[in-house]
């Protein structure tokens, strides 16, 4: 499951999930709207990075290539939270996506130290972190959903050891940070 289809699903488990009143028409907006927002602008950035050869693979295997990459995410994750808080409507939304901003720093900050830490668990623990929260905030049992998303990153964890995609160090830091991030985000806004 790669990093940028993730926020999709978690508007979309999210309708399922909380207690809402977002009308129809709006959810398939928001859907929408965070699927190209999250996932086809994000993939055209990466063709046309892989055009300027300032990336060499779609994978983005080193700490150095992913410099730019992350920049443009937090720009854009930055951006669609800034929005959609903003929009009272679709305000979780937008602690979701400053959340995952929030923790795409944190692993750019690492970066910088030649560190390189877990997309893919990054996401997975911002969807935990976000219906942690969603719970919390909305007084409703999130548990079977967590459980669930605890047990498809143990999964996603394990592949990407397996890959050698990651040391477990990159996967843990990962995984945490993007708890974290959403936790925190919540209590700071």
């Amino acid at each position: 499951m790669h990093p940028i289809v993730l926020p999709t699903i978690g508007v979309m488990l999210y309708f399922l999930t909380i207690p809402h009143s977002i009308q129809n028409e709006q959810r398939y907006f928001i859907i929408g709207f965070v699927f190209t927002t999250t996932y086809l602008v994000p993939l055209g950035m990466l063709i046309v990075l892989k055009g300027l050869k300032i990336i060499h693979s779609f994978k983005v295997h080193t700490v150095k290539e992913r410099k730019i990459p992350l920049i443009l995410m937090i720009v854009l994750f930055t951006a669609l939270g800034n929005m959609l808080l903003r929009t009272a409507i679709f305000g979780d939304f937008g602690l979701l996506f400053y959340g995952t901003s929030f923790g795409l720093i944190l692993v750019y900050l690492f970066a910088i130290f030649n560190i390189k830490v877990s997309l893919h668990l990054l996401s997975m623990g911002s969807m935990i972190g976000f219906f942690i929260v969603m719970g919390m905030e909305y007084k409703t049992s999130t548990t079977p959903l967590l459980l669930l998303l605890i047990l498809f990153s143990g999964l996603l964890a394990s592949s990407r050891l397996h890959l050698k995609a990651h040391t477990p160090k990159e996967v843990y830091l990962g995984f945490f940070f993007g708890i974290l991030t959403q936790i925190s985000v919540y209590y700071l806004l």
